[in-house]
Parts: structure tokens; C-alpha cells; sequence
């Protein structure tokens, strides 16, 4: 694809996303994320009736006087995009692929953060770290964003979900709302989502297509393993074969939504087709609620 043919697409998905934040969900992004953490803004001589557990002991120790820190809510925030771009996210069976979903709602948050002022970064993920992209403000880097999430083809196979938590972590020292996208075919996340949570405000995106819920009874298929690139024949007449596919999504589902309840970290579940805008749309009022 040819510079003009990508920025044409990019162009495509600003034009459609970026109506939809400004319209749409910039008062829903603002309501449901502002305010949520607490900064430190100056100290100030004690004065009876304030809470002594904000006292500013090794100030009071040089001055001799009682002083006591003061907060201020924190109106700049960061988000991170946490994207996987494994060959599993090129599928897709009805109007659009899964990547082609999770770069819409991306694109979608992103912008909704910057009409807020706030810095957006993306963390590009296979079974390795396939690109960081450091948290900044503006429209172009936004549009960077979209572009890598979009066309940057991945040079790893698989998918580790842990390796991305990992990294948000030791990259990410300031807290942050991270949106994790991906279909979630992995396990073994807990213990790094478990870290990552006492900083981070991590919600988990799950998308998935239907047909990756049960498989079509078609009779003998050849398939290509996106993920590890092998091309086999099975036979979807099977009922064996159709119940391990089944099972296996169950298995993954199953386990992303244990898995961030456990954390008390929100989730999202969407499939290809579907209106990620009303998706969206109640995920942010039962925040806001």
C-alpha cells in the first residue's frame, strides 16, 4: 500500500472517529476518568479542623510550626492504548475485520482524550512488544497513533497479554486509564494485571467475531493458524472438533472476565458488526453512574 492509499484510510477513520468524540463522548470521557486521582500542590500552616494525617512532618520539623500538604485533583490525565496487533486480530466475517474495530475505538478514545487535554501513548503488542509510542498531546500524533495501529505489521507470533501489562508497568510511572484491546486469546495475565492495577486504571476491551464462537458446520476446511502460520485441514462436520473450537473461546472468554473482576478492573465485550458506539456509550454512564 502506497502512501497516498494510507493516508487516505487514515484520513477516513479521523473524519468518522473524530466526529464521534467531539459530538459524542468528550462529556462522557471527562465525567467518567476527571477527578479521579489527587496531586500535591503546596503545604500551608495547619488550621484547626484539617486532617492531621496530611501533616507535612519534615516541614513542621524544620519550621517548627505545624504545616499540612494541600491536594488539588489532578485535570491532566494520561491514556495509554494497549493494542494487539497479532495475525489473530486480521479476521473477521461480517463488515469489518477485528483490527479494523480496534482501531475505530481507538482512534474514538484518543480523541476524546485530547479534546480533554489530556496525553495519549500506545503500547503495540504480539507475543512481544512490537512498538511504544511515548504519551504526548496534539492532533499529528494522534494521527501517528492510528497510522501504526492500522498498518504496522507485526514481526512476532502469538499473543502474550502478560508482556504488555509488563511493560505498561515499567514504563508507565504516572498512573493512567489504559485500555487494553484484544481478543484475548491467552491466558496467565493475572499476576501482571494484578501489579499493574494498584497504579493504573486498566479496563479490558475484549473483540471477538461470532463465527469464533462456534464453527460452522461446513464439512472439510483448510485453515491457516494466523498466529503461528500453519495450514491444516479439519473437518467442521466433526462434533469433536467443533466442541474444542467452541471450547476453547469459552475458555479464553471465561477467564478475561474472572480475571478483571477480580482486579476490579472494567471490561468491554464487542464483535465485529456490531455498534461499538452504544458499547461505549454505556461503558462510560455506568462509570460516570
Amino acid at each position: 500500500m502506497d502512501t497516498t492509499e494510507i493516508l487516505k484510510k487514515v484520513r477516513k477513520i479521523e473524519i468518522k472517529t473524530r466526529g464521534l468524540s467531539k459530538q459524542v463522548f468528550s462529556g462522557e470521557y471527562q465525567s467518567a476518568f476527571k477527578g479521579r486521582g489527587m496531586s500535591f500542590s503546596e503545604v500551608r500552616d495547619y488550621q484547626y479542623g484539617d486532617d492531621v494525617r496530611n501533616i507535612d512532618w519534615n516541614v513542621t520539623a524544620r519550621t517548627g510550626s505545624p504545616f499540612i500538604k494541600v491536594f488539588e485533583e489532578e485535570r491532566e490525565l494520561t491514556l495509554m492504548l494497549l493494542v494487539d496487533i497479532s495475525q489473530s486480530s486480521l479476521f473477521g466475517t461480517t463488515t469489518q475485520f477485528k483490527s479494523e474495530l480496534v482501531a475505530e475505538m481507538s482512534a474514538v478514545l484518543a480523541f476524546s482524550a485530547i479534546q480533554n487535554n489530556d496525553k495519549v501513548g500506545a503500547i503495540l503488542f504480539s507475543s512481544e512488544i512490537e512498538k511504544y509510542i511515548p504519551p504526548k498531546k496534539g492532533k499529528s500524533h494522534i494521527l501517528r497513533i492510528i497510522r501504526e495501529i492500522i498498518f504496522h505489521k507485526p514481526e512476532h507470533n502469538g499473543t502474550e497479554i502478560e508482556t504488555a501489562i509488563r511493560y505498561l508497568t515499567n514504563v508507565q510511572k504516572k498512573r493512567s486509564i489504559a485500555f487494553l484491546l484484544s481478543d484475548f486469546m491467552d491466558q496467565g495475565y493475572e499476576h501482571a494485571l494484578t501489579i499493574a492495577s494498584r497504579r493504573h486504571d486498566i479496563v479490558g476491551v475484549h473483540t471477538y467475531d461470532k463465527s469464533e464462537m462456534e464453527m460452522p458446520n461446513v464439512g472439510l476446511l483448510k485453515v491457516r493458524d494466523p498466529e503461528s502460520g500453519e495450514l491444516r485441514t479439519i473437518d467442521t462436520s466433526n462434533k469433536a472438533v467443533r466442541s474444542a473450537y467452541r471450547d476453547a473461546f469459552v475458555s479464553n472468554e471465561a477467564y478475561f472476565k474472572e480475571t478483571f473482576a477480580k482486579k476490579g478492573s472494567d471490561i468491554i465485550s464487542i464483535a465485529t458488526g456490531e455498534d461499538y458506539v452504544k458499547s461505549l456509550l454505556q461503558f462510560f454512564k455506568k462509570r460516570i453512574g
